[in-house]
């Protein structure tokens, strides 16, 4: 895959994912629930768009795009991401999945030793301070829906 392709891809892929997100969020209900998420993925899928017509454009090719190695690198990530949107967050709820989900994905893209106990210290701590701030931002300040089942 040439560089303007993989350009064109990239913007294209997250402009899909950014419509599909605005769809879902024009689309459940309570309609209130979501009021915070309508504004976020509105402002997300115009950006992506215009990054999406830069790309079509030849106008956006920074960098070198990926190669097979980093793409491969990327698979895990993602696929723990996807397993945390479709299931774990209805499942377990938002705040338990999250910490779950942030602490898995630091621990596989961290570069530190996974034998080392500090590190693993660490890790909790970034995830505690990350759910943390998750939680004033989204329960205290912004008073929105987040979903919950199990846990939270």
């Amino acid at each position: 895959m040439n560089r303007s392709t993989q350009h064109i891809f990239g913007a294209g892929v997250v402009f899909l994912v950014g419509l599909w997100i605005t769809w879902v969020s024009y689309t459940q209900q309570p309609a209130e629930a979501f009021l915070f998420p309508r504004l976020i993925s509105s402002v997300f899928v115009v950006l992506a768009a215009w990054t999406f017509a830069k790309a079509l454009m030849g106008r956006s090719k920074v960098g070198d795009g990926l190669n097979r190695h980093q793409i491969i690198g990327l698979v895990p990530g993602v696929l723990v991401m996807a397993i945390y949107v479709f299931w774990a967050a209805k499942t377990f709820g938002f705040y338990t999945a999250t910490t779950v989900t942030v602490f898995i994905l630091i621990s596989l893209y961290d570069p530190a030793p996974h034998t080392n106990p500090r590190v693993w210290a660490k890790r909790a701590l970034i995830t505690a301070c990350f759910m943390a701030v998750m939680y004033g931002l989204f329960a205290l300040l912004l008073k929105v829906y987040t979903p919950r089942e199990i846990l939270f």
